[in-house]
């Protein structure tokens, strides 16, 4: 576990010294500040328009929802957008001449190598993303004193989903040394390919073919779900009930197995 937490900690002062951590922090900050200014210089009364509500807390309800409604959509797409892009060129640095002969010349296992730039991904993007939700979800607090702590739980969704995509970006990164096409395929299956299998039933009310039904439903269960944890996400951001958990848990599998695949594959390589 210590030579995990120490690669963990290599990666993210990677990110740091690459200025990686610092551009995605500066977004986070960027955006927070905004919202502070919308804040403070706008009433609430003024975020709607003929709204009519029985009651304020009613009034600050509805309208508090409709703002978390409009940050967290931009904030799971441009979130996972910044982090695709920063941490593809993680394995490919690593895999470089001279950096993997000094790692792997320390006492350290190809399984904790591994693991550890996995973690450190990790470690970067749930912090800037739950340091931009957390003070998103606290100016808005301050704003209308609606403090639903279910917002928060948006940023685990959306390191999930991150950490699903990641593990493809890392499997793509030892098998082609690349950082260019496993980043066009994580973000060709986030925009594209996750979208279009998650509304594989909608599909199969037209075409009425099992082999392609097969083949969706294989390939569902092949590509990172991030379309299903979006909806999940927006339910959480707005305190709405989860009608299915199932993508956690099947996001959860799927990280665990390309992972370990990753690793198997590492350790097979000759470097």
């Amino acid at each position: 576990m210590k030579n995990i937490y120490t690669l963990s900690l290599l990666t993210f002062r990677e990110a740091l010294s690459k200025k990686i951590f610092l551009f995605f922090f500066s977004v986070s900050t960027f955006v927070i500040v905004v919202f502070a200014l919308l804040f403070a210089f706008i009433s609430p009364e003024s975020f709607t328009d003929g709204f009519v509500s029985s009651t304020t807390t009613s009034f600050d309800n509805s309208i508090a929802n409709g703002i978390k409604l409009f940050i967290i959509y931009p904030l799971y797409a441009g979130g996972l957008f910044i982090s695709i892009f920063s941490v593809s060129g993680f394995i490919p640095s690593l895999l470089e001449k001279g950096n993997i002969d000094l790692i792997l010349s320390k006492p350290v296992s190809r399984d904790q190598v591994i693991l550890g730039k996995f973690f450190g991904g990790i470690a970067m993007v749930f912090i800037n993303i739950f340091y931009a939700i957390f003070f998103l979800w606290l100016l808005i607090g301050l704003k209308f004193n609606v403090w639903d702590a279910s917002f928060l739980l948006s940023a685990f969704t959306i390191t999930l989903a991150f950490a699903s995509l990641y593990s493809v970006i890392i499997l793509l990164g030892i098998i082609t040394r690349s950082s260019m096409l496993p980043m066009v395929i994580s973000y060709l299956t986030f925009f594209i390919f996750s979208p279009i299998l998650s509304s594989r039933d909608t599909i199969f009310a037209f075409v009425d073919n099992k082999i392609v039904s097969g083949i969706f439903s294989l390939l569902y269960y092949l590509v990172p779900q991030t379309s299903d944890l979006s909806s999940i996400n927006t339910d959480l951001a707005v305190g709405n009930y989860i009608s299915s958990a199932l993508p956690l848990f099947t996001s959860t599998a799927y990280i665990i197995l390309i992972i370990g695949l990753s690793i198997f594959i590492f350790r097979k390589k000759d470097y």
